[in-house]
């Protein structure tokens, strides 16, 4: 696309293919005010409030993981070109954490 000039550029970007819609779930709860809000207006208040307490603590869960996981410095740096020392060393700093005191 580096050489397209504006209006080139918007017709090819208009020419591309949208992405489906996914069937994935919001995890982050609404504000108290944003909930308070739609329940005001009603059927016209947006989106129903489809928070899973749940879903929201695996996720909550899983980030914190993962950041303890980038503490690592060959994680963090991801010195690693191959596949299988990737996992070896991913698999290393998960056996760390879960020995961890």
């Amino acid at each position: 696309m580096a050489g397209l000039n504006g209006a080139r550029l918007v017709e090819s970007l208009q020419a591309l293919p949208l992405p489906e819609p996914t069937q994935i779930k919001h995890t982050i709860p609404e504000p108290k005010g944003q909930r308070a809000n739609h329940q005001r207006r009603g059927s016209k208040g947006g989106r129903p409030e489809r928070f899973d307490k749940a879903i929201c603590k695996r996720r909550s869960e899983v980030e914190r993981t993962i950041n303890a996981l980038t503490n690592f410095r060959a994680m963090a740096t991801r010195f690693d070109k191959r596949a299988h020392v990737l996992n070896g060393t991913v698999t290393l700093a998960s056996i760390r954490l879960w020995l961890r005191p």
